[in-house]
């Protein structure tokens, strides 16, 4: 192998990957997303140059050169891994349960709007069951049959029905969400209408002296569901009010940058729509007593609240830390 014609042929990769190597090395530099594929191309190559080089010239200048740049690459890509991965972390177990609490005056009214819906639902059908026809989508009323609620329903193919729930409940989140470009009129609209069916359903049921199996196979999924929704539903509301009231900031930044919060909280629910969707998918069409299903949705309302407390309580003693470590700096400062 001839070494000189080797190097000239490869240098301009190797100092290539010495310059991204550099920059992922400073500590406020963030590379791209095409950067990063770039970077890790670049590492596969040099691995294989290095592996040539190892065969051929073990002892050069070369090799000795090689080992080293592909090492720091592994570092530097081992290391950015882990990035990824403490932030992803961060981001579920602590930012997003303090964005919620930030943001809770507006997911607490997207559960009113939707309390509000189910109210009048459930006071329309109890009024006259004819108006269920009226809420319900299409012809959704006519396969409504109460006593048939508690039936097994385990021969339905659960991964198929979790997969079909899980992307029917984002796609109401996303929706929720996105409205609020309408001004957050879309999104009251939405919350509205679907507690409109959930309280139409609610009074069918109890008509029917069935509403402790109706809450049965409704509340085992439909805590975190709806906790999910009323989340993504405030966001949207949020959108909607900061347009409107947009404070000493200009209308059109301060509406951007509620839409990017509130981005955030619509991707922090998608966690709770896949485990809402597996448990309504395995656990809601079971054969497990009613009593089960009650408490497991227990189970999850527990763990929903201590979660949202934990995130919130560790947000609360890193900003307490900030805080405490910038007031120091500035007692020694002043010394």
């Amino acid at each position: 192998m001839e070494i000189s014609r080797f190097i000239k042929e490869n240098k301009a990769l190797w100092t290539e990957l010495e310059q991204l190597l550099i920059q992922l090395s400073k500590r406020k530099s963030r590379l791209q997303p095409s950067h990063l594929s770039r970077f890790t191309e670049l590492y596969k190559i040099a691995s294989a140059h290095l592996a040539t080089m190892q065969t051929h010239r073990p002892a050069d200048e070369t090799t000795i050169y090689l080992n080293h740049l592909v090492s720091q690459a592994h570092n530097a890509m081992y290391k950015e891994n882990n990035k990824s991965s403490r932030q992803m972390k961060e981001f579920f177990l602590h930012y997003f349960p303090s964005l919620i609490q930030a943001r809770g005056l507006f997911v607490g009214f997207a559960l009113l709007l939707f309390l509000l819906g189910g109210l009048l639902g459930f006071l329309s059908v109890w009024k006259d069951p004819h108006n269920l026809h009226l809420i319900m989508p299409g012809g959704m009323a006519d396969n409504i049959d109460p006593s048939k609620t508690a039936d097994p329903r385990g021969d339905l193919h659960s991964p198929i029905v979790s997969t079909a729930i899980m992307t029917n409940n984002i796609r109401v989140a996303i929706l929720a969400f996105i409205s609020g470009v309408t001004l957050g009129f879309g999104t009251v609209y939405l919350l509205i209408s679907n507690g409109l069916l959930v309280g139409a359903l609610a009074a069918v049921f109890m008509q029917s002296g069935k509403s402790y199996v109706f809450w049965a196979y409704i509340l085992p999924h439909g805590i975190i569901e709806l906790t999910a929704i009323f989340i993504a539903g405030g966001a949207g509301l949020y959108m909607g009010y900061r347009f409107f009231v947009p404070g000493p900031f200009p209308r059109k930044l301060r509406f951007l940058e509620s839409a990017k919060e509130s981005a955030q909280l619509l991707i922090g629910t998608i966690p709770l729509f896949v485990i809402a969707g597996i448990i309504e998918g395995y656990i809601t069409p079971s054969t497990l007593s009613l009593e089960v299903k009650y408490l497991i949705a227990g189970i999850t309302l527990l763990i929903l609240v201590l979660y949202y407390m934990y995130g919130v309580r560790k947000e609360q003693i890193k900003h307490g830390d900030t805080v405490a470590g910038y007031k120091a700096s500035l007692d020694f400062k002043s010394k």
